[in-house]
């Protein structure tokens, strides 16, 4: 399992969150096929990791609104693309999260 292995190998620390993007649809609604080059970068991913999280002014952790295995929308150009094995992930600040798609 590809997500267990980038576990042990990349945590993330803090406020930040590891995850996978999710591939865009090859089709648009009439049917025609998109080639690579004229895909635009997706916005969707799924959370492989969390990071131990925000500490508050009084030092109390602020719990993450997300969860490993949490499909989520994040802002555009958020986060830095990182390579493991050949997958690529990225790392965010749970701040550049927008919703969670259920």
């Amino acid at each position: 399992m590809i997500e267990q292995d980038v576990k042990t190998k990349l945590k993330p620390i803090g406020n930040r969150i590891l995850a996978k993007r999710l591939d865009p649809e090859e089709k648009i609604k009439g049917g025609i096929i998109l080639p690579d080059t004229a895909k635009k970068k997706q916005e969707t991913a799924q959370v492989i990791a969390v990071g131990t999280g925000k500490k508050d002014k009084k030092g109390a952790l602020i719990p993450f609104s997300v969860k490993p295995g949490d499909k989520i929308l994040m802002d555009k150009y958020s986060g830095q693309e990182v390579t493991i094995d050949g997958d690529e992930f990225v790392i965010l600040r749970a701040d550049d999260i927008i919703a969670i798609v259920e």
